[in-house]
Formats: structure tokens, C-alpha cells, sequence
């Protein structure tokens, strides 16, 4: 028996700077890209993040997909429509350090399996792109998706994976990087039927595309950035899939989250169940699809008719949502990732997304208390999970002292 210390391990708190997506104003961030940046920087400050997760996408002006059609707009803080040099990484490095605000990674949000190759090839070489401009900011991860090639099935887009996302890895690990995969299945992605148009959307599919990766001499490349809101979507929870990793022998597969919730409505599950609208959406005219963008927007039904995105802090939980997997327990969430994963807890970041519909405010002064505030909800739910574990984990054990009840428990059904 020995007395251990109380030492509580901490994650690095930040947020997606998708968050605010103008806040600086178009005229001036297009004339003087990385200005984007450093106001992103102070507000990142201002609000309470220790980090930033620096979010980059086509620009308008060049992506394939408008911002009518999509559920939540992407932002390109980062803009790389001229290269990102060692004097634009100077100047970004800059601002952060001024305002004391490190980097947890870049992320760029696409489909990189698109069926159409000239897309897909516009798309990898933007994702390029953004992995050199990582290397010369110092960051050792990028953040995105795998997507998936709507012209083949799920197994057969296993194959598309190893001869066109592979490459992807190969070029991560010359520079050094992890990619990072969010595991949404992104189900209103398309206006046809497909619901999985994400292929690296479970733990079943982490594990088979990782096999594919260590075939290929990528496999510590391909990390998984896990997003408990996507887990809830599809009638998961947390500390089931982190026991599974666990079992399986891959725990080490997580490499960071996002901290978004997902409330499920049970009425409309009870209209549509978990697959969602699947007719009448209004993304389809006189039997085809829609080309209207503010139309196709309704293929997001699949999901938004059953469940709404959780600004970690601003939703109000009836216990029973935790136990039915309706809503995420963030507690538990906290717990489970030290209790289950092979984590460096320390140096392991949990960045806010903010996509709650009702609060995505695109104004500086209204946003700046809400997303502080669920900052902060976030840091302090992070730190009682620490200090829990620190005192079942390490204090009691050291001492013959066992913790009191059980907790909740994987695969309770």
C-alpha cells in the first residue's frame, strides 16, 4: 500500500473556427487572407479557448457544393488560394502567440472519395494543400472525412479507399501528420437513399480501413477524431463503442474529439425511425433530383427529423435521454475515454463545434457569451472527470480503498 499524489490530467480545450465562419467580413478577409486568422485568434481568447482547430475549405468561389445545399457551412479561416509560405506561417504563428492561443490541428471537411475523379482530384489536392501548410504551422494532425464513391457499394469502396485515400496518407507521412477521420455519416450528403456517405462512420469500418492501412505501411497515419453527436445519431454510446475498441485491441484508433452533442427527438423517431425522412423531403422535383441548392438542403432530413445538434451546455437532459443513448452523458464521455482508451490525456484535445442551428449566430458580440459559456461547460465537466478518475483510478486503488456503485456499463441494453 502507498499513498499516491492527486494529479488530475487535463485535456486541451479549443474550438472549430467554423464556429463564427465571417467573422471577418468577406471584403476584407478576401483581399488579406490571413487577417481571417489572426481575428480568429484573439476572438479565440476572448472566448476562453486554449486552442483553435483551424478550419479550411475550398472558397466559395470554387466549391462544388453551395452553402444553400449544406446543413452546416463550412468556414475557410485558413485560405489557400495562393500558396502558404514560411512568411504567411510567420505571420499566422504570430498572431497566435500574441494572443496566447495554440493549434490542435487543421481540418478540411470534404468527400475525398467523390465518384466524380475530376472533383475528387480538385478536392485531394486541396487536402495537400492543407497538410503542407500544417508542416510549416508546426501542427502534427489534419482533421477531414473519407468520404464515399456513391457509384459503388460500401465493400467496394473499400478497394477505392486503398488505391485513392491511401496516396492521401502516404503524402501525411512524409510531412510528418496524422490524419484525423470524423466519423459522421454524413447522410444528407446526397438527395439519393444512401444514409452511410461517410465510409469511416463506426468502429467496424475504423478497424477494416485500418487494416487497410497497415497493409500499405500508413496505419500510424490513420487516427480517428471521434464526435460523440454522430455516435448518438446512430443509437450508439460512447462507452460501448470505447469497450469495443478496448476488446478488439484498438483503442489507440482515437486520436481527438469534437465535443457536439446530438438531442434525439422521440417523436420523430417514432415517424421515421433512425434512417429518417425517406420520402416527400422536397429534394426531388417532378422524379428527380432537385438542382436547386436551397432544395437539395432537404436531404438532410435523413437526420435533422429525428435529432438536433447539442452546443455542449445548452441542452437540458431528462437523465433517462443518457440511459436510452437519446443524448450524450458528457461526464461519462470524459470518464470512459480515460478509463477505456490508450490515451496521452495530457496532450489529447477536445475542440467545440458549435452547430446548434437556433444559436449559429454570424455576429461577433451576440456569439461571444454562448460559446463561452459552453467553453467553459466543456473545460469543467473535463476537469471533474480528471480529478474522478484521478481519485477511483490511482488515489483509492493505491490505498486498498475500492470505489463505491458501478457506474454506467458498456453494452447495457
Amino acid at each position: 500500500m502507498s499513498v499516491q499524489p492527486f494529479r488530475p490530467r487535463f485535456m486541451k480545450v479549443g474550438v472549430l473556427t467554423a464556429a463564427l465562419q465571417e467573422l471577418t467580413p468577406r471584403e476584407i478577409r478576401d483581399a488579406d487572407p490571413d487577417r481571417a486568422i489572426e481575428d480568429w485568434a484573439a476572438f479565440a481568447r476572448e472566448v476562453g479557448a486554449d486552442h483553435v482547430q483551424l478550419s479550411a475549405a475550398l472558397h466559395p468561389d470554387e466549391a462544388d457544393i453551395p452553402p444553400e445545399a449544406m446543413l452546416d457551412p463550412v468556414a475557410n479561416t485558413l485560405d489557400l488560394r495562393r500558396p502558404f509560405d514560411e512568411q504567411r506561417a510567420r505571420r499566422v504563428g504570430a498572431a497566435l502567440e500574441a494572443n496566447r492561443i495554440g493549434l490542435s490541428d487543421l481540418g478540411y471537411f470534404d468527400d475525398m472519395l467523390h465518384r466524380d475523379a475530376e472533383i475528387r482530384a480538385r478536392k485531394h489536392d486541396f487536402m495537400k494543400r492543407v497538410m503542407d501548410a500544417a508542416a510549416l504551422l508546426g501542427v502534427d494532425a489534419v482533421c477531414g472525412f473519407v468520404g464515399r464513391n456513391q457509384e459503388l457499394s460500401m465493400e467496394a469502396n473499400l478497394a477505392d479507399f486503398a488505391d485513392s485515400f491511401v496516396p492521401l496518407l502516404e503524402y501525411a507521412r512524409e510531412r510528418g501528420l496524422t490524419y484525423r477521420v470524423e466519423q459522421c455519416p454524413m447522410p444528407g450528403w446526397t438527395t439519393g437513399d444512401n444514409w452511410h456517405n461517410n465510409i469511416a462512420y463506426t468502429p467496424g469500418t475504423w478497424i477494416a480501413l485500418h487494416r487497410i492501412c497497415e497493409k500499405h505501411g500508413v496505419g500510424d497515419q490513420f487516427r480517428i477524431h471521434y464526435d460523440p453527436s454522430h455516435a448518438i445519431l446512430m443509437g450508439q454510446d460512447t462507452r460501448s463503442i470505447f469497450q469495443y475498441l478496448k476488446d478488439e485491441g484498438y483503442g489507440f484508433l482515437i486520436g481527438g474529439f469534437h465535443v457536439k452533442g446530438q438531442v434525439i427527438d422521440a417523436r420523430g423517431v417514432a415517424a421515421w425511425g433512425h434512417g429518417g425522412q425517406t420520402v416527400e423531403r422536397g429534394d426531388w422535383r417532378d422524379g428527380h433530383p432537385s438542382d436547386v441548392p436551397a432544395e437539395q438542403i432537404n436531404a438532410w432530413k435523413k437526420q435533422t427529423v429525428l435529432c438536433e445538434h447539442e452546443l455542449p451546455g445548452t441542452a437540458r437532459h431528462d437523465p433517462l435521454a443518457y440511459l436510452q443513448n437519446r443524448s450524450v452523458d458528457w461526464l461519462d464521455h470524459q470518464l470512459a475515454a480515460r478509463e477505456l482508451l490508450e490515451l496521452d490525456v495530457a496532450n489529447t484535445h477536445l475542440v467545440v463545434e458549435h452547430e446548434f442551428p437556433p444559436a449559429r449566430i454570424q455576429d461577433r458580440e451576440r456569439l461571444a457569451p454562448i460559446l463561452a459559456a459552453s467553453i467553459a461547460f466543456t473545460r469543467r465537466i473535463d476537469q471533474a472527470a480528471a480529478c474522478m478518475y484521478a481519485l477511483q483510478h490511482e488515489i483509492l486503488p493505491a490505498q486498498g480503498i475500492a470505489a463505491q456503485g458501478r457506474g454506467r456499463e458498456a453494452f447495457r441494453s
